[in-house]
């Protein structure tokens, strides 16, 4: 199983949107590698993937698709793109070991500069200095891929670079691809990776 979370540009009532940018796209042109159950909620508008009620729809989501697929529960995968991506660091600090790996696709952990109101909760809590370091901590072991363009300009490639650091401090099972010249759009990439379905779906709780 794999929960999907997408960008701030897919948020809406529709039930569609989210399907078409990230892992739907990567689905359409290539299916037969997708060998799981994909969960992809949808955001609401004027909602972020870092609210606390979101992320209940989302894991609701999730709960009821493992019961009706049969899903394995020591394969259960989460990944997000920008919006989506911030949603991952903080979803997989607050449940520790509930999901088997971990795809963050140009996230972060303090919001853009236009968008600052998009972070990790841990960015409030006063008794955390040191906001990307306790989400390694919390993350431990769970194998991490992340990805981002180095051009990005929507969500500066420093906050990736600042969690490969923590990660690496707490000698984390991470792996990192930065793209060289890669604006915002580094998930088309990230999902069309040779290696990156194998890799998933090797891992296990």
């Amino acid at each position: 199983m794999l929960l999907f979370l997408h960008g701030a540009g897919e948020r809406g009532e529709d039930g569609l949107l989210q399907t078409e940018v990230g892992i739907g796209h990567a689905i359409r042109t290539g299916a037969a590698q997708f060998q799981f159950i994909v969960v992809m909620p949808q955001c609401w508008t004027n909602k972020l993937w870092t609210d606390s009620g979101m992320q209940g729809q989302a894991l609701t989501a999730l709960e009821q698709s493992i019961k009706e697929f049969h899903g394995d529960r020591d394969r259960v995968y989460l990944s997000g793109l920008s919006m989506g991506g911030y949603g991952t660091w903080d979803l997989a600090a607050k449940y520790p070991g509930k999901f088997a790996a971990l795809a963050v696709i140009c996230g972060g952990i303090h919001g853009p500069q236009r968008f600052q109101e998009l972070h990790v909760s841990l960015v409030d809590d006063p008794k955390v200095t040191d906001p990307y370091a306790e989400v390694a901590r919390r993350i431990g072991k769970t194998p991490v891929w992340i990805f981002h363009g180095d051009a990005d300009p929507a969500v500066p490639v420093e906050e990736s670079r600042k969690m490969v650091e923590a990660l690496r401090a707490a000698n984390a099972n991470m792996k990192y691809s930065e793209y060289p010249g890669v604006g915002h759009n580094s998930w088309d990439k990230a999902y069309a990776a040779p290696e990156f379905i194998p890799w998933l779906l090797q891992q296990h709780k």
